[in-house]
Formats: C-alpha cells, sequence, structure tokens
C-alpha cells in the first residue's frame, strides 16, 4: 500500500531563527526556518510535538514555542510521553486530532521503549498510511527512530570493528531505511556504512545539520536545507568479510554506492533513480 501521509526526517541542528546560526554564515543556499516551514502545509494545521527523547523536555517546548510563533504557527502542543502513559485516551485523541506529529532530538532509544510497541504508534501507522498529508517528522535522534532499524549505539573509530554498533527496532514507518543524524558533523559514516552492510536491503541515510529528506508515497524523496544528505547503497557490495570477521576486528566491503543530495534533489528508493537540482536552484 502506497502511504498517502509523509515523511519528513532531519539531521538536527535545523534553523530555529538563532543569531549564531553557522549555516547562516557560511552557506549562501541558507534560508532562515526553511526546514521547520516545511512541518505544515497550512499555519492553522494541528501539530503535535513528542518531546520523549529530551531529558529536558521543558526546553525544548521553550525553544519550538519561540520558533513556531515566530513561523506563524496557531496550533501546536507538546507531549511528553513516558512508559506509564501510553495507552491514555487523552494521548489518543491528541495524535488522531493532530495533522503533523514531530518528534524533537535527544536520545532515540526513550522514543523505542515508550513508543514500540503501543498504540499510539499503530494509530500513527494508520494514519500515515491513511490520511492525506498527515506528516510524520523527526529531527536527530526523533529521525533516526522513524525507519524499522535504528541505530542505538556505534563506535566512530578509523575502522568499523565486528561488534561496535548496536541496531534496535525502530517505529517503523519505513521498512526500507537506516537514518543517521549530525552525519557531517559527527563524522558518521562509518557507522552508517556498517549498518547498511549488515542489512543490504536498506538503504542508508545520513543527514547533515540543517538538512532533511520529504519522502512522499513512501519512497520519492526531496532533498530540503542548507546541508546535504549523503544516500549509500550496499545491495550490490561484492567481497564483504562481515559473515566471518572475528569480533573487535576491522570489517571491509567493496563497491558501496553513494548519493549526495543537496537542496532540491531527489530520489527514488524504490527505482534507485536520481534527479539534480534544476539549474538556479
Amino acid at each position: 500500500m502506497i502511504p498517502k501521509g509523509r515523511l519528513l526526517i532531519i539531521g538536527g541542528k535545523e534553523d530555529k531563527g538563532e543569531n549564531d546560526s553557522e549555516m547562516e554564515e557560511k552557506n549562501n543556499n541558507f534560508s532562515p526556518k526553511e526546514i521547520l516551514k516545511l512541518l505544515a502545509k497550512s499555519k492553522d494545521d494541528r501539530v503535535e510535538v513528542i518531546t520523549t527523547a529530551s531529558s529536558e523536555p521543558e526546553d525544548m517546548r521553550e525553544t519550538y514555542t519561540k520558533t513556531f510563533k515566530e513561523i506563524g504557527y496557531t496550533n501546536f502542543d507538546f507531549l511528553d510521553i513516558r512508559d506509564d502513559q501510553v495507552h491514555s485516551d487523552f494521548h489518543l485523541k491528541r495524535l488522531e486530532a493532530a495533522k503533523t506529529v514531530f518528534f524533537t532530538g535527544g536520545d532515540q532509544d526513550r522514543i523505542c521503549k515508550s513508543l514500540r510497541p503501543s498504540v499510539l504508534t499503530d494509530l500513527l501507522k494508520k494514519k500515515y498510511l491513511e490520511e492525506d498529508n498527515f506528516m510524520i517528522a523527526g529531527t536527530s535522534a526523533g529521525a533516526m527512530c522513524i525507519p524499522k532499524i535504528v541505530i542505538l549505539e556505534a563506535i566512530n573509530g578509523e575502522a568499523m570493528l565486528e561488534h561496535d554498533i548496536e541496531l534496535d527496532t525502530g517505529l517503523g514507518f519505513i521498512e526500507n531505511c537506516i537514518i543517521d543524524t549530525h552525519f557531517i558533523h559527527r563524522a558518521r559514516f562509518g557507522r552508517l556504512a556498517h549498518a547498511v552492510i549488515l542489512h543490504q536491503e536498506c538503504w542508508g541515510i545520513g543527514l547533515g545539520e540543517d538538512t532533511a529528506l520529504l519522502i512522499e508515497d513512501g519512497c520519492k524523496a526531496t532533498c530540503h536545507g542548507s546541508g546535504m544528505a549523503w544516500i549509500i547503497n550496499a545491495r550490490h557490495i561484492g567481497q564483504t568479510n562481515t559473515q566471518t570477521v572475528k569480533k573487535g576486528s576491522p570489517i571491509y566491503a567493496e563497491n558501496l554506492k553513494i548519493h549526495i543530495l543537496t537542496d532540491n534533489c531527489k530520489i527514488d528508493f524504490n527505482s534507485d533513480t536520481f534527479e539534480g537540482a534544476t539549474a538556479g536552484e
């Protein structure tokens, strides 16, 4: 079934109107609050912000309240869902009425433990599949939880070592991708490559800061923002030692395929077709 809803996955540190934005100084493609403006098609659409990943949900509330008001959003609120609340009728009614559900950053393990599995996640999956223009969005840890497989921990060393990555089950809104965030700034190529080498059926999506992919029809992604998204395809790798390597030893792989997307570039995850941004964009 082709989902009627959309996914917005954000690499973290999306512009919120701060005066000290590094991207604003260094990137001539920078546009203030560009990514967060994609959360809703109408300023009156209901946006529910889930702060479960954060250890400081009140700070998240303060930051996003200020930014959303500056954008002009008029209908948003915040939910801090913890393990003992996942079956609350209050939360179900709130999410049922939402046009966008946005997971903030923090610790992806907190989201997974609180919402997987749950009736709330089941409701969101149903809305994503059946409701026109419904959006699931996430930034940083909130984006990493959106696929079926989530990276919980990994070592960013000089080599990919057997047993240096921990994967778990994510929320499952998309099945054929693994997402990593703060990808350039925190040098995470190795850990995402490791994840997709272990799960060659999945695309690896490495999102830079202030960068997002908007995914429609479950497979058609458009890049937005002032950074870049790296797409790793391990489906056609040749030689690799993942089946025989000993714990603590380095992993190698032949013939990984890489795409680099910038603002307005597109990729179709079903057909593996790439479309660069047109001249002037």
